[in-house]
């Protein structure tokens, strides 16, 4: 009981970047930019997908919603990260904070995966089974789809987050990372983690690995579909299309499977900060991006958005 008592009063802290204010103000300035940035990007997707009758189809509906995810996504690290670097790594959370900051990273990071899975879904049904298209990709199923997401996201951070915070932490608070990472918080625990890891290793197994499996089978099956199309500009069209998931893809699951998918023995806690950086603050600046500058029917209802204004 008494350790109980002594972990649930445990305030964490968070390594600085460095010792030199200097250089934490630069860093300072980069992850506010690059937050910022972030934001209205994602949000400028999410309105003008909202406010474009032409862009109510299924692809752009998941394309919205992946925009939204973003947002909160890198809200739930940014600004608590920001805070941190402001005070020299004096900005304490507790161990509830650091619980719900860690849920809610699980949370959106796993529905993140999982809609990817789903937004491959639809290219695949949209390039190999157009005719059906609109059949198959219903509204209803297209919100269950995302619903699914959100719900698969919840079940599996939920378990993994309880289990992680019912470790006792004794006297080192210090989180070699600027937010509640899984294995940074799991490597300050006074107790044998091996069960836990292992928890982790099969969430990040199932977030991970099988939606990867599910994309690269459904692109498979896309690059097949257009090596078969006669038309040079359908064929143009569709590899556009379906190259600016596969950069996202590429970007998310190849860092987060660095960071998860690793063995623990192998993990480095100076590399997990540096690539965490990439999936947390850089592949949701990158999403609006990538998508809006290799999608023709996004870059016009922007600009006809913006005339109107």
């Amino acid at each position: 009981m008494e350790g109980i008592n002594k972990t649930s009063k445990i305030q964490f802290f968070f390594c600085p970047f460095s010792t030199h204010p200097e250089v934490q103000m630069v860093i300072f300035v980069a992850f506010l930019v690059m937050y910022l940035t972030s934001l209205s990007g994602n949000a400028t997707i999410a309105v003008i997908v909202q406010v474009n009758h032409s862009l109510h189809t299924p692809m752009y509906f998941f394309l919205a919603n992946l925009a939204v995810l973003e947002i909160f996504y890198t809200s739930s690290i940014a600004p608590l990260a920001l805070a941190n670097l402001l005070s020299m790594g004096k900005t304490s959370v507790s161990i509830t904070g650091c619980g719900t900051q860690m849920f809610f990273f699980v949370f959106l990071g796993g529905a993140d995966c999982v809609l990817l899975a789903v937004m491959a879904y639809d290219r695949f049904i949209a390039i190999c089974y157009p005719l059906r298209y609109t059949l198959i990709m219903s509204w209803p199923l297209c919100v269950e789809l995302v619903a699914g997401s959100l719900v698969l996201g919840f079940l599996l951070s939920l378990p993994l987050t309880i289990l992680i915070f019912h470790l006792p932490f004794c006297n080192n608070n210090e989180i070699y990372h600027f937010y509640c990472d899984m294995p940074a918080v799991m490597h300050l625990a006074c107790a044998d983690t091996h069960v836990h890891e292992t928890a982790l290793c099969i969430i990040s197994f199932i977030v991970l690995s099988i939606p990867l499996s599910l994309i690269s089978i459904s692109y498979i099956f896309i690059v097949a579909a257009i090596l078969r199309t006669q038309s040079a500009e359908g064929r143009h069209r569709a590899f556009s299309t379906c190259s600016s998931h596969i950069i996202v893809v590429l970007l998310q699951y190849g860092c987060s499977s660095f960071i998860y998918l690793s063995p623990s023995s192998r993990y480095s806690p100076e590399m997990g900060r540096v690539v965490s950086v990439v999936y947390t603050f850089i592949t949701p600046i990158l999403n609006p991006l990538i998508y809006s500058m290799r999608n023709k029917e996004l870059k016009d209802a922007l600009r006809n958005t913006l005339r109107k204004f």
